[in-house]
């Protein structure tokens, strides 16, 4: 038997692949070139030997610092472009690589002009939303201001000179300059601030000024009809003009303070029309100038990012590479001499030679006189867990490590899911109708393969297309199992012939009480049509299904003990084969197993046996006669046994492996045996239930026994549990057909049986968003997390460790944007 495992052919799934610690000796000339080369090869993982050092205290920690510096200039120049609303592809021509002391002081300048140029462009932008201002203010204040001389008393009013007069500059200076200063001041001591202030500071603004003032002011408003754009954040801000009315220098005070508080702007507009015209003028002609120049500045800036943008994509990825380069010189110690660099790490045992070519090629593209050491090491810790998979098997390989990684080389449960969870998916979900939606909706992110693979998705949609050929696997397995219900949107038809029942009479009157009569071969493929809507519908697809779901169960959780007995095999423990695996088989199938016949020779013989009675009955009466409920000769023996060998098989269990491991550690330590920690039963490190790297710990045999006893007892009670929970299958089959045959009969139906063509438009559409948004969504997430519980708890867990570590090799293409 041994020979005939032996000579099977590996499964390049089944276990992960064989590692190999490695210690590289790198002459410092060549040291970032190898890591360079390594890195491009991405099949080799090393280990930190700095990890005593702070990030400051290593080799290279000037060199990261300085990746990291052109890592936050490149972000910066990426914000820059997408917030001018520029799209800068790279050029198709070949650009040479570029030295990154080159790059460094490119990027310095650039970074340099573009501040320059913000910077600039910010200032004339706060002068242009300042004259902007005062020319709304200009054009809406006028208004307040012809309504209050409208009222005033005595003659036209008139600005006094000596308001505006600044020792004599009135002459000289520009009427925008002279109105700049103060607020105008009539004759009758009625005074005015005219500004304008952000909208949705407004109410607060002017309840304060009506506190302040205590009611002693006239307060206008209107809108601006003009959004002002925000330079701090480019976004365009509705505002208000107002013109406040008041008299005394003390009020005045108070009203300025408050607008400097509120973030208000305040212009001065003269009374004089002649005036406001001249100053509207002269506003309006710089407005046309700072225009100009804004643009000339927008331009020259784009020109600039432009010119960053073109090779933006290749210099970020270089920066990223060179700073993922020098975290890995940094986990490499110095040597004595400071003249080579010892690294240490793991690679797949077939990546050898590769690496070994690669170091080659760089000792002689870097001109080295001395080569690289590659030489293989004895590794003590545990190796990490590496799978090659492709893009079906890689949505598999996720849904198993989302559990746990796989111990180094311990059977892989991926292989299996590839087929059961789908399976098991399908058994719940099973309707080919909705199998059907399901494929479409595979197919779709199939065909778009490429193109949604390169860009950015949402994390519901990214999800959904990871996961594509597990939905595709899910619609083909959904369809297969519809066929066997033979339900599509819960109607059933007659695909593989007729039916094998009949009426009784033409009429057909007593079909649903009576019954109907077989009349001919059973059908061909799957439920007989004719039982959808018969008096003993539920009942039959009931005690199919919940049959069935046992019958799966048990085949699973068996797969799983018999992948625990290769498992031990495979590791030479055994301890677990004599003492876990067999015991383990025997009382699952004494009881389950048992069940498992049973069922099917029902099926086969027809028999009207009761197996509730027989199970109950098994435990509390095994010697009782059956009776009617026997299937077959020499069943009440049979049972005796079975229940028996389900006894022993408990304390076999429980007793033998914590004495037998005792065993082995005194023979051990008295001198007895003289063998190497690794071999055979002798090695506790791969015992399942031990810890690695723990051979030296001390021998706690209480421990071992209490761990042994709860294993026991999970195990024992587990059965019964895991065995239950497969009912889920039945139960949630059942509620997915029955919520559909809900929808198509009292909806779709009720709606068509009404003449009214908006009746019928409104129960199509209700039935297919029901369809869509629960049996198509809700429904395939329920039974998707329910297979993924049969996974992970049922059948990983009765030969799944989880307890590894992911092998994650040092390569660009694993490199993300976060990494920087």
């Amino acid at each position: 038997m041994d020979d005939f495992l032996d000579k099977l052919p590996e499964m390049d799934l089944m276990r992960s692949e064989k590692m190999t610690l490695v210690q590289l000796i790198i002459p410092v000339e060549s040291a970032h070139r190898c890591v360079t080369y390594l890195g491009e090869l991405g099949l080799l993982q090393f280990r930190d030997l700095n990890a005593d050092k702070s990030p400051f205290q290593r080799t290279f920690a000037t060199q990261v610092k300085r990746c990291g510096e052109m890592s936050r200039k490149l972000r910066f120049f990426k914000d820059q472009i997408d917030k001018a609303g520029l799209r800068c592809l790279p050029r198709h021509e070949l650009e040479p690589d570029i030295e990154l002391g080159d790059l460094e002081r490119q990027l310095a300048e650039h970074e340099h002009e573009v501040l320059e140029m913000n910077s600039n462009s910010e200032k004339l932008r706060l002068t242009y939303n300042e004259l902007l201002e005062f020319k709304i203010v200009l054009q809406k204040a006028s208004g307040f201001l012809v309504s209050s001389n409208a009222h005033a008393i005595g003659d036209e009013t008139e600005l006094h000179e000596s308001t505006y007069s600044n020792n004599g500059f009135i002459e000289n200076s520009s009427l925008l300059e002279q109105e700049m200063r103060h607020e105008p001041l009539n004759q009758s001591g009625l005074r005015f601030i005219s500004g304008i202030i952000n909208k949705d500071k407004l109410l607060k603004f002017e309840r304060m000024l009506f506190r302040a003032t205590r009611g002693n002011m006239l307060f206008n408003q209107t809108p601006s009809d003009e959004e002002i754009m925000d330079p701090s954040t480019s976004e365009m801000v509705e505002k208000i003009v107002f013109v406040v009315f008041f008299s005394g220098e003390q009020a005045r005070t108070k009203i300025l303070k408050i607008c400097e508080a509120f973030g208000a702007n305040c212009y001065p507009v003269p009374e004089d029309t002649t005036k406001q015209r001249q100053l509207t003028r002269e506003v309006l002609s710089r407005l046309s100038d700072l225009e100009a120049t804004l643009d000339a500045g927008t331009r020259h800036r784009n020109n600039a990012l432009n010119a960053v943008g073109y090779s933006l994509t290749k210099w970020m990825t270089t920066v990223r590479r060179e700073k993922a380069v020098y975290d890995t010189l940094n986990m490499l110690n110095f040597d004595v001499t400071k003249k080579c660099l010892v690294g240490e790490g793991w690679c797949p045992t077939f990546a050898k030679t590769q690496i070994h070519e690669v170091l080659q090629r760089a000792t002689f593209d870097s001109n080295s006189q001395v080569g690289v050491i590659f030489h293989v090491m004895q590794a003590v810790e545990s190796p990490p867990t590496y799978f090659r998979t492709n893009k079906l098997t890689n949505a598999f390989q996720e849904i198993i490590d989302a559990y746990g990684v796989a111990r180094y080389q311990e059977a892989n449960p991926a292989v299996y899911s590839v087929v059961t969870y789908p399976f098991l998916f399908a058994v719940m979900f099973g309707d080919w109708g909705h199998g059907l939606c399901l494929l479409l909706g595979a197919l779709y992110l199939l065909a778009r393969e490429r193109k949604l693979s390169t860009q950015k998705l949402g994390s519901f949609m990214e999800m959904l297309f990871g996961g594509r050929y597990v939905i595709l696997l899910m619609a083909l397995f959904s369809i297969y199992c519809g066929l066997i219900y033979n339900e599509f949107f819960s109607v059933p038809f007659h695909i593989f012939g007729g039916s094998a029942y009949r009426c009784r009479d033409t009429t057909c009157s007593d079909a649903y009480t009576t019954g109907l009569v077989k009349y001919r071969d059973p059908y061909p493929f799957g439920v007989d049509p004719s039982w959808r809507g018969s008096r003993t519908e539920l009942p039959y697809l009931n005690s199919l299904k919940m049959k069935m779901s046992i019958l799966l169960g048990i085949a699973q959780m068996n797969l799983g003990l018999i992948l625990s007995f290769f498992n031990a095999r495979f590791f030479g423990s055994s301890l677990d084969i004599r003492y876990q695996f067999i015991p383990q088989m025997i009382f699952l199938n004494s009881l389950f197993g048992y069940l498992s016949l049973l069922i099917i020779i029902k099926w086969c013989t027809g028999s009207q046996a009761d197996l509730y009675h027989v199970m109950i009955y098994m435990f509390l009466s095994p010697t009782e006669e059956l009776g009617e409920n026997e299937l077959f000769w020499g069943q009440r023996p049979l049972q005796i046994l079975l229940l028996l060998m389900a006894f022993i098989a408990v304390p076999w269990m429980l007793f033998p492996k914590p004495f037998a491991l005792r065993k082995i550690h005194m023979e051990r330590f008295q001198g007895r045996t003289y063998g190497v920690l690794g071999t055979s039963e002798v090695d506790l490190d791969v015992e399942p239930d031990s810890a690695r790297g723990h051979q030296e710990e001390e021998f706690n045999f209480s421990e071992i026994f209490v761990h042994q006893l709860i294993h026991s007892i999970e195990f024992v009670l587990g059965s019964v549990s895991n065995t239950a929970s497969y009912l889920r299958l039945w139960a949630l089959s059942l509620a997915h057909s029955e919520l559909s045959t809900v929808f198509y009969e009292k909806v779709l139906l009720l709606a068509w049986g009404y003449e009214n063509i908006l009746i019928r438009l409104i129960g199509v559409v209700v039935f297919a968003f029901a369809t869509a948004f629960i049996l198509l969504m809700m429904e395939t997430l329920s039974a998707f997390l329910h297979a993924l519980r049969l996974h992970w708890v049922e059948f990983m867990g009765k030969f799944f460790h989880g307890d590894g570590y992911k092998f994650k090799p040092f390569s660009f293409a694993l490199i993300s944007d976060d990494d920087e």
